[in-house]
């Protein structure tokens, strides 16, 4: 089964903490200070942390449920 969640690009995040203030579920949060980092269990997919970044490194993927 898929479901649709967020994907950081770790390398390009600037760790602004945009996504994060935006996630309804508060999947996402910034590790190290370094990079936003998305708990897949808790991501629903919604696209409002990719249509928020202002560096446009977050993207909506289709990832594996363990069934």
């Amino acid at each position: 089964m898929k479901k649709r969640k967020a994907s950081v690009n770790r390398q390009a995040c600037v760790s602004c903490g945009a996504c994060v203030k935006v996630c309804p579920k508060h999947a996402l949060s910034i590790c190290k200070g370094i990079y936003a980092q998305v708990d897949e269990a808790l991501c629903v997919g919604c696209k409002k942390c990719a249509k928020e970044c202002p560096a446009s490194v977050i993207e909506i993927i289709n990832a594996e449920v363990p069934a």
